[in-house]
Parts: C-alpha cells; sequence; structure tokens
C-alpha cells in the first residue's frame, strides 16, 4: 500500500493520529519545552534507554548543566558522572563534544537537519526531531517506533518518503503529528503484541487488513 494518496485520504489518516495523540498523550518533560539544547539532551537520552528511565534523569541533567555553555565548560568526567546509570557514554561523549562546536560556532543549535546532521552524535531521526520539535519546522523524524508504525500501516519500505509525504505542512501541526505516530508506536503498535483493536488509524492499515484476510505479515 503506498502513502495516502490524495489530500482528503492524508488528512483523514492526520486527523484520527492527532485526536486519539490529544487523549492518550503522556506529560512528558521533554514535551514541554521548545529549548533546543533540552530537546538535544532528551533526544540522546532517549536513543538507547527507555522513557521511564530518561524521565528520571533528564531534569538532573538539566539542573546540573542548564546551558549548552553549561555543558561545554563542563569536564568530561562530570559529565560522564552526570551520566552515570544511562549507560552507552557515547552518547554523553557526543553530546559534549556538540557542546563545545556550537558553543565555538556562536552558541545557536541549527534548525536545519542538513546542518544538524554535521553534528556529534546527530544522525537523520535527531536532526529531524530538533529541526520539528524544537524550532516546529514540518519535517519528518523517523525512529523505530515510526518505521515500525509505515511499515505497518502502508506496507512501504521508502519510510522516509512516506513519513515525508503525510507529514502536515504547519510546523505546530507537524510537531504533534511526529510526537502522535511516535507515541503510537510505542504504546499500541509495539514490536511484539501490538494492540490493534486500540489503534485509530487500523481500518487503513495493511497488516491489520492483511490479518483479517488470513495475510498478516508482522513487521
Amino acid at each position: 500500500m503506498a502513502p495516502p494518496s490524495t489530500p482528503q485520504s492524508q488528512k483523514a489518516f492526520q486527523r484520527k493520529l492527532l485526536a486519539w495523540y490529544r487523549r492518550t498523550a503522556r506529560d512528558l518533560p521533554w514535551r514541554d519545552t521548545r529549548n533546543p539544547y533540552a530537546i538535544l539532551v532528551s533526544e540522546f537520552m532517549l536513543q538507547q534507554t527507555q522513557v521511564s528511565r530518561v524521565t528520571e534523569y533528564f531534569p538532573r541533567f538539566l539542573a546540573r548543566f542548564p546551558t549548552l555553555g553549561s555543558l561545554a565548560r563542563a569536564r568530561p568526567k562530570v559529565v560522564r558522572e552526570a551520566w552515570e546509570g544511562l549507560g552507552y557514554y557515547a552518547r554523553a561523549r557526543n553530546l559534549h563534544a556538540l557542546a563545545r562546536q556550537v558553543s565555538g560556532a556562536g552558541g545557536r543549535v541549527p534548525d536545519d537537519p542538513d546542518e544538524l546532521i554535521k553534528l556529534p552524535g546527530v544522525g537523520r531521526y535527531t536532526a529531524g526531531a530538533v529541526a520539528c520539535f524544537a524550532y516546529e519546522k514540518a519535517v519528518p523524524a523517523v525512529d523505530t517506533n515510526v518505521r515500525r508504525v509505515l511499515e505497518r500501516v502502508f506496507g512501504t519500505k521508502d519510510v522516509w518518503g512516506t513519513a515525508a509525504a503525510i507529514t502536515p505542512k504547519a510546523g505546530k501541526t507537524a510537531w504533534k503529528f511526529n510526537q502522535a505516530i511516535m507515541e503510537l508506536g510505542a504504546l499500541v503498535c509495539t514490536a511484539r503484541k501490538p494492540k490493534c483493536p486500540q489503534c485509530p488509524v487500523r481500518r487503513g492499515c495493511a497488516m491489520f487488513l492483511g490479518s483479517k484476510n488470513g495475510t498478516r505479515k508482522q513487521r
């Protein structure tokens, strides 16, 4: 199945997903800010750590390093100590290197995904996430959860192309949409035992319709 092919079908997908998100969105601290530095910290932490654990560490880390400049000025040992318990310490080293690089180049985190991806530890997803969640740019942000949703719903292999096609063009709506599709993958369209009866977009989902017809292929 291709992405919704008409503006009307795209709007229907967006509308159903956004309505579900308004009802069920979790209250997560990084959703209450548009501070690019804070968004970067949250995205680095979330790369390989469960949300429940990041909600504990995120405010503590920001309390210790409240600005990009304060992180840039910190010694590597101090940054590692603040990261202690989250594991995958290359993330802390990359975040520290990023802070120093950005601080040395004027102190402003870029808003363009093509510039963001040049920074230490920033991949395609993180670049899109920071551009959207900090600057409300209408760009896709495809993490593992989003990839799974798109593959299942649309049966697509071109997940980034599909994501670009269905991401709303208005920045504030794109912010909500990207949060919503991540939330769907995290809570409903899970890797194992997806909760299809709870899914707001199941009636247009290739995998769900295939399961009803006896041709389901789980991704």
